[in-house]
């Protein structure tokens, strides 16, 4: 049966105090919205829509750039959660299957748990509730039961004594049929003291249409919503022990775990050994046994097998490291190749760069990629030499074998195992410095 999912992002998140969408505040550098729905790509949904209203236009864009394929639709007046989810009437006019409601301020659902309330769905159930037990239920709407049958959902403040003590609390989460959604959504009132259309209603009006309604349960970790910045910093906690933990179940040696700081896309082979105080921004590989030694930055890049990086290295997007590369402390890469066997061991930048195997780039020296206008590319060959404190200015290649002089200025392409000199001729003057000291100190007593 066909999978349609709609994520609720309208809110501003006032408690924020932002000017962006509260489901736009990143977690590990991407949007939370993005960890909302990306356990639900492992259903393989046939749709996805998403409902925006505060700064839609901020949303729209980050689903361009992050999830192309998210259909988005406005809630113009915010009048509650069954309101929201109603704005996707219309994209899905056409579609017959089930529906699952999410939040994007609610990033740790597992796949796990969705694919159960999807279970629970085609199995017996016409609506699918996602619930917890929290260790402090006080603000929570609690699920009734009865005869094994959710009955009800009441909101804390207008739960009986006897309903507060029931443990199992809602999510907000459901699973349902298109057809049912909508059909009980048009029932739903607002005859609250918000003037609200609640999600929450749906139950009651399954029940009373002669449905049948269920509770499948998860973790009170899953169900963690997005508030304040208190809660998003608790939030990247939560995420980064999840990584950590998993990268050393596969094998990953971190030496102080809690200084390691993961993106969802970070991929790390085993026997890899990550040292103190190292950041993986998106889109990170590291092959197996490489080293990531302390204080460096990652992003955008690819390490090969046995590769040492750092410490204080910065690897930016483009970059590939080759098999046994080293790329030392204070070195920046960008776009650049190093292949293997290759070394940048200190204080260089490589930018716009193909950097031959075994060659050696000596400390100091750098690729003048930018011209003002354009990015312009250096090739390195392998088995060549640069000396520190070179300037090689693109475009320009050096040959394999050949030898770069420390301190040149390289703006010739430099043949194959060649010898280039691109600094002026050294000049010592007998007795100058002497004299060039006398004269100050006159100048200075003067």
């Amino acid at each position: 049966m066909p999978l349609a999912i709609v994520v609720l992002a309208a809110g501003r998140g006032t408690r924020m105090v932002s000017s962006k969408p509260k489901v736009l505040h990143p977690i590990a550098g991407l949007p939370m919205l993005f960890h909302a729905m990306q356990p639900a790509a492992g259903l393989d949904p046939d749709r996805c829509v998403v409902v925006a209203g505060f700064a839609a236009e901020q949303v729209s864009q980050a689903l361009q750039e992050h999830m192309p394929h998210a259909e988005i639709v406005i809630q113009k007046e915010q009048l509650g959660t069954a309101h929201a989810v109603d704005q996707a009437r219309g994209a899905l006019a056409d579609f017959d299957g089930d529906v699952i409601v999410l939040f994007g301020d609610t990033p740790f659902i597992r796949p796990e748990t969705l694919q159960a309330m999807l279970d629970a769905r085609r199995a017996a159930a016409d609506v699918v509730v996602l619930g917890f037990e929290p260790a402090d239920p006080a603000r929570y709407g609690r699920l009734v039961l009865e005869g094994g049958r959710l009955q009800r959902i009441v909101e804390a403040k207008d739960a009986s004594p006897q309903e507060l003590q029931i443990g199992l609390c809602n999510s907000g989460v459901i699973c349902c049929s298109r057809k049912n959604l909508f059909d009980l959504i048009s029932r739903i009132g607002c005859g609250n003291a918000a003037g609200e259309y609640y999600l929450t209603g749906i139950v009651e009006q399954a029940n009373d249409a002669g449905l049948a309604c269920a509770v499948v349960t998860c973790a009170e970790e899953e169900t963690l919503g997005i508030n304040s910045r208190a809660e998003l910093a608790r939030a990247e906690v939560i995420f980064q022990t999840r990584a950590r933990q998993a990268a050393m179940a596969a094998g990953v040696t971190l030496v102080a775990p809690e200084t390691v700081f993961f993106a969802p896309d970070t991929r790390l082979e085993r026997d890899v050994l990550v040292e103190p105080n190292v950041v993986f921004g998106p889109g990170v590989q590291i092959g197996e046994g490489a080293v990531v030694r302390a204080f460096s930055h990652l992003e955008g890049c690819q390490v090969g097998r046995e590769a040492v990086i750092g410490p204080y290295a910065r690897l930016r997007p483009g970059s590939a490291i080759g098999e046994g590369a080293k790329v030392g402390n204070f070195v920046e890469t960008k776009n650049a190749t190093l292949e293997a066997g290759a070394k940048a061991n200190h204080l260089s930048y490589l930018g716009d760069a193909r950097i031959g195997a075994g060659a050696n780039i000596g400390a100091g020296t750098i690729t003048c990629n930018y011209d003002g206008v354009m990015k312009h590319r250096t090739a390195v060959g392998a088995g060549a030499f640069i000396g520190s404190n070179s300037a090689l200015v693109a475009p320009v290649s050096v040959a394999a074998g050949a030898i770069v002089a420390a301190g040149s200025v390289v703006t010739r392409d430099v043949p194959e195992d060649a010898l280039a000199l691109g600094r002026a001729e050294q000049d010592n003057k007998a007795g100058a410095a002497e004299r060039l000291r006398a004269r100050k100190a006159a100048a200075q007593d003067a």
